[in-house]
């Protein structure tokens, strides 16, 4: 199995994925040719450039025809994709990420995914910048992408809503459950086309085991203090079963705690990002009725998971469990249903799919935007993928 870890030291913009994967090795010519397909008005080109020293690639679009305020839907992006004739898990990867980008607009302007306008994002470049990147993983192989912290710089940025402050709220809808750094630099560090396709094909975490094969360097156009505006990425070999990782295990037995709070302390714990936290009623000494209470989490996030459950619930005390925990091969895949395009989470074991369900929330808003029920939703999205697959 292969991976690509990013190293986001200095922020990340899609230009920044496609150039890192280029130094890395992709085949330049396969991507210029695939981005050559969507019959767009541009031109793509790779250059040799330096920052702060260190040699690294860029990726130049040239728009041939002004298209700075053409605004598509959803759907239209996704026929242009299609149509393309690109590798089939590269358009579908696309898709994907254009999928999660309508999810993030439609909950930042409380409307549905396919009724979003998309303004920057569906400008030709940032449409090179997410087909480019998914057609570069194509050709090192990439099955699993992961990425370290990503900074979000500070500031304000200008778009075509007006000035917004730092991320931008497409971005920080994006951005929910990976780990984030903010830094004092004036400046947008990650872009929202970035966001995307690292949430949408990736997960965050540190670098996992890896027999590295190469190493690849991705310019920025504009620097921002003394660190090299640049994106660093890995490729190399993982576990081809899975995926074994290190988490602390959290637990409290409470007794005098209702039912209410212990709900809202589950809320809480997962929107601080842990991988898990659920609750279990259990009988006490003296026959009391309790709750066992327990969070799964990585060693670094301990303190503040600890922080919350004390603050929050009357425990005088939390165990502490180290546990290894093995992981499915994880992916998406979007599926066209009459109900619009709805993702499917497939988990594999080497080269044998395993198990997929649907993501519930797309199921949900095609349901409620039909007015139909949500089984016939879910349903739908998986005798596609059967279809799709057999």
């Amino acid at each position: 199995m292969t991976l690509a870890y990013f190293d986001c030291f200095s922020g990340a913009g899609g230009d920044m994925i496609v150039a890192a994967l280029i130094d890395a090795g992709a085949d330049a010519a396969a991507v210029t040719a695939g981005l050559g397909n969507l019959g767009l008005p541009m031109e793509v080109s790779f250059e040799t450039t330096t920052r702060k020293g260190i040699g690294a690639a860029r990726f130049v679009v040239n728009i041939c025809a002004h298209e700075h305020h053409h605004h598509r839907h959803l759907e239209d992006i996704v026929n242009l994709i299609s149509k393309a004739c690109l590798p089939p898990r590269a358009a579908a990867r696309a898709c994907e990420v254009f999928n999660r980008l309508a999810v993030a607009e439609a909950a930042v302007h409380k409307t549905q995914p396919e009724h979003v306008h998309f303004h920057e994002v569906g400008a030709i470049d940032s449409i090179a910048d997410i087909v480019g990147a998914c057609l570069a993983l194509e050709s090192l192989g990439v099955d699993e992408l992961i990425c370290g912290p990503i900074p979000l710089g500070s500031g304000t940025v200008e778009c075509e809503h007006g000035i917004l402050p730092v991320p931008a709220p497409a971005t920080a809808a994006l951005l929910k459950g990976f780990a984030v750094t903010r830094e004092e630099t004036g400046v947008e560090m990650t872009t929202p086309t970035a966001a995307a396709i690292f949430t949408a094909l990736g997960r965050s975490g540190p670098m996992p085991p890896l027999r590295v094969e190469a190493v690849g360097y991705g310019a920025g156009t504009r620097e921002h203090g003394s660190v090299a505006n640049l994106l660093r990425v890995f490729i190399g070999s993982g576990d081809p079963d899975g995926q074994v990782d290190s988490l602390t295990e959290l637990a409290a037995n409470i007794d005098d705690c209702s039912g209410q709070i212990i709900g809202a302390t589950l809320e809480k714990l997962i929107a601080a990002g842990c991988h898990d936290a659920w609750a279990a009623p259990i009988t006490m000494k003296k026959s009391r009725p309790a709750w066992m209470l327990c969070v799964l989490c990585s060693d670094s996030d301990v303190p503040r998971m600890e922080t919350i459950i004390f603050s929050e619930t009357t425990t005088l005390g939390i165990r502490r469990r180290p546990c290894r925990r093995r992981k499915l091969l994880r992916r998406h895949e979007t599926v066209e249903t009459p109900y619009g395009p709805i993702r499917v989470k497939i988990g594999s074991d080497s080269a044998l799919d395993l198990t997929c369900q649907p993501e519930f929330a797309d199921c949900q808003a095609a349901a409620d935007s039909h007015h139909v029920p949500l089984r016939e939703v879910i349903q739908a999205a998986m005798t596609t993928l059967r279809q799709k697959h057999s």
